[in-house]
This record gives structure tokens, sequence and C-alpha cells, in this order.
């Protein structure tokens, strides 16, 4: 019996049915690239909503605690009496220094619908002027 080495070979009209992956794998490392840049770009936002409460009489907090409070319009208020932007850090800073180290504490409270830019603009200022201790608050104490 003689066999022989044939070399297959396919006629002219016949598809070859090889699969070829190179194509696919270039496509899919393309679009893994592209999604891990785009994602980051997409969390720019941050959405911040404080859980819902009652709105209780605000009393008058402790002559021990100090209160920072940022109403819904984007103001200021340092133990309920209103501040100014420009006096807001050098008033926190005596109202701190006035305490010793280890005990500066800060409670802070914002409405949910104060805007959230003066809100950390606020809790930055609060550091700068040498609070060590932020509580975040949902009610005044």
């Amino acid at each position: 019996m003689h066999t022989r080495n044939r070399k297959l070979v396919l006629p002219q009209g016949q598809a070859n049915a090889d699969i070829n992956v190179t194509p696919l794998v270039d496509v899919v490392l393309v679009l893994l690239i592209i999604f891990m840049v785009v994602t980051p770009i997409m969390n720019q936002e941050l959405v911040v909503k404080l859980p819902l409460k009652e709105e209780p009489a605000h009393e008058a907090p402790e002559a021990s605690q100090v209160v920072v409070t940022v109403t819904p319009e984007g103001h200021l208020t340092l133990n309920n009496e209103p501040i100014s932007e420009a006096d807001y850090i050098p008033r926190l800073t005596r109202v701190l220094a006035a305490r010793p180290a280890g005990d500066r504490l800060l409670f802070f409270t914002a409405d949910d619908r104060a805007p959230y830019g003066r809100v950390v603009a606020a809790l930055d200022g609060a550091k700068a002027a040498g609070a060590e201790v932020l509580g975040l608050m949902t009610a005044p104490p």
C-alpha cells in the first residue's frame, strides 16, 4: 500500500474556515484602554444627599461646642451667629486657639440644598483655622 503525502488543495471558490483572532484581540485591547481612560473622567461630579430629618427648633449649642453651619443659600454661621466669608477663618482661628491642643473639635452641619463647593470651602477653612477634628452632623446638637 502506497501512501503519499498529499497537500490539501482547496478549490478556488471555497472559503478558509480558520478563525483569525488577532484582529479580535486588537479590538478588545483598544476598547479596554478606552474604558480605562474614560472611566475616571466620568466620575467628576459627586452628589451628596444628606438623610432626611425633621426640622427641630435650633437651640443654641453648648458653650464648649463650636458649630459651623452652612445655610441653603451658602451663608455661614458660627454657633448660630451669622459670619461673613472674609471673617470666617480669622474668627474661627481665635475661637479654636483659645482651646488647648487636642480639644480643637469642630462640629459641622450643612443643609442638603447648600452649594457643595461652599461646603467644601468651609471645611477647608476650618482645617486652615486649626480644627484638629471635624465632626459632621445631620442635626444640631
